[in-house]
């Protein structure tokens, strides 16, 4: 009988590459990694891994393996549900995982529904960006993700998940007070092309997201400036040290002399909102009483916007 969390493993490394990333995204020593692959290949009587060089690579039987694991963990986490749906009420524990501006917005009003909705019901949340998200999900640590779309995050044919979009969430243009593109009116993107423009790099959702809407408007932006957390972003705005994109789901730090400035004209940048899960698990009773506490909370959104029907930037 072979062990489902030991075929975790062996898409894991081989969705990493390395024993060590993979070791680190089930959160294992490398060491455990390769004991649970010796014990797999054991169980089966098949080689699985191949030195070469100073890692491994997989071989012709792992990755038939690997495309019957897809089809195993959709059956079993679809068996969860359908053995938790025997229940007449809804108990255990959801956690949710997601970028902090659906965290705030969405799931935290979710979870207020859910104690209402469902006492025997406890959720947990914990802040990530949207591709750590999904490897919480592969690695069975979380049962819903908030995410966006975008660079470094599964496509939505890939087998291992489901995702559902929520809202389409409108970014705005973020400015100091007296800048001469704070316009009620509103301005284009393009209008912005020579702004310097605060934004971090590297693991950051937004930076993706940016580039993107910048490159629809034809021009790329020049980073003066490298920042995360809102409010830090929104402080170096009010000191006149460069512009960024705000998502409507972000309020104004209010201490800070900053104009949101609508965007006018075409591409006008959208973040999607999808909530994602594991394949099979969608049908689960405590998974599918936290999509409809997400959509509600997405639909409570004042001016909210249904996702779907455009390009996301």
């Amino acid at each position: 009988m072979v062990d489902l969390r030991r075929l975790r493993v062996l898409r894991a490394l081989a969705e990493h590459g390395t024993v060590t990333e993979a070791a680190a995204a089930l959160h294992l020593t490398p060491s455990a990694v390769s004991q649970q692959l010796r014990q797999l290949a054991r169980e089966l009587g098949v080689e699985l891994l191949r030195p070469e060089g100073r890692g491994v690579r997989l071989t012709p039987a792992a990755r038939i393996l690997l495309r019957h694991a897809e089809t195993l963990h959709t059956q079993w986490e679809a068996a969860r549900a359908e053995l938790a749906a025997e229940g007449r009420e809804i108990t255990g524990t959801l956690r949710l995982c997601g970028v902090s501006s659906a965290v705030a917005a969405l799931a935290a009003p979710a979870v207020t529904a859910l104690r209402t909705a469902h006492p025997g019901l406890t959720a947990e949340v914990r802040e990530e960006e949207s591709g750590d998200c999904f490897r919480l999900l592969l690695a069975g640590e979380t049962d819903l993700a908030l995410v966006l779309p975008g660079p470094g995050v599964p496509p939505v044919p890939d087998p291992r998940f489901e995702q559902f979009p929520l809202l389409d969430d409108r970014q705005d243009l973020l400015v100091p007070e007296g800048h001469r593109l704070a316009r009620p009116g509103g301005v284009t993107l393009a209008e912005a092309a020579a702004e310097p423009w605060i934004v971090k790099r590297r693991d950051n959702d937004t930076f993706g997201l940016l580039a993107a809407a910048c490159a629809a408007a034809g021009f790329t932006p020049r980073v003066a400036h490298e920042a995360k957390e809102w409010f830090a972003v929104s402080a170096l705005v009010a000191e006149g040290l460069g512009v960024c994109l705000l998502p409507r789901l972000v309020p104004l730090p209010s201490p800070h002399a900053v104009v949101r400035v609508p965007l006018t004209g075409e591409p006008v940048p959208f973040r999607r909102i999808v909530a994602g899960t594991r394949r099979g698990g969608a049908g689960h009773p405590a998974v599918a009483a936290g999509l409809d506490a997400l959509r509600g909370a997405a639909a409570a959104r004042p001016g909210a916007v249904p996702a779907g029907g455009r390009e996301a930037f």
